[in-house]
């Protein structure tokens, strides 16, 4: 389904390519027609955005969003497991998963990438990509009310995926002091402190003020 990868390339660190792509990105959402009308009026800002602004300008607001925060991270696991060694078990989950649908990443990115996840949906009969989706829920929630909070053009890729979903759970609030103390310096050194359960050279963990690769998948490595 296109909508998946629509969705997942607005959420991509934003490359040139990406910017350039915008056109056809909202094209493919408005012709699959699985966000309504509603949430693609909410989209237009981030569109507006990536046609605007300069080019450093988009990619240090990104990085100073899902890269610096923890709280917004990208990585799913990072919100259910932090850098516990059940997330290096729940990574492994999550690559059998794609393996069994005959797909393997081809980066360096981890699995439970958020874009690389939706990637793998689109590449999933609807009925099931709404179903792994629905997993997810509680976290597409929580993520999309903190960029709410902080008036991120960001948080309308989020809206739009829960309506994908079947919609959110339960109301996520988020106060004034909340979005003050992610954004603490010492705050972020604190949340930022611990190593990765396997260390730095299992790639496990976002680096800070670093950004992802373009996410591709290999076909036909399952066994």
């Amino acid at each position: 389904m296109k909508t998946f990868k629509a969705l997942a390339a607005l959420l991509a660190y934003p490359e040139a390519e990406i910017v350039a792509a915008a056109p056809e990105i909202e094209g493919a959402l408005r012709e699959e027609r699985l966000v309504s009308s509603g949430a693609l009026t909410s989209l237009q800002a981030l569109f507006a955005q990536l046609r605007d602004d300069d080019l450093m300008e988009l990619q240090e607001r990104y990085v100073s969003l899902f890269d610096r925060v923890r709280s917004l991270s990208l990585h799913l696991f990072e919100h259910v497991h932090g850098e516990s060694r059940d997330r290096g078990q729940a990574m492994v989950d999550l690559r059998r998963l794609y393996a069994s649908h005959d797909l393997e990443l081809a980066t360096d990115e981890l699995p439970d990438y958020l874009p690389a996840f939706l990637e793998f949906l689109s590449s999933l009969p609807p009925a099931e990509a709404r179903a792994h989706l629905a997993d997810t829920v509680h976290l597409l929630e929580s993520i999309g009310a903190r960029l709410a909070k902080r008036g991120s053009a960001y948080a309308a890729v989020f809206q739009a995926l829960l309506e994908i979903s079947g919609g959110s759970r339960e109301g996520v609030t988020v106060s004034d002091d909340e979005i003050r103390a992610e954004d603490d310096p010492a705050a972020l050194d604190e949340a930022w402190r611990e190593q990765p359960a396997f260390g730095p050279a299992a790639g496990c963990g976002a680096a800070v003020g670093g950004h992802t690769a373009p996410v591709k998948f290999y076909k036909g490595v399952a066994a």
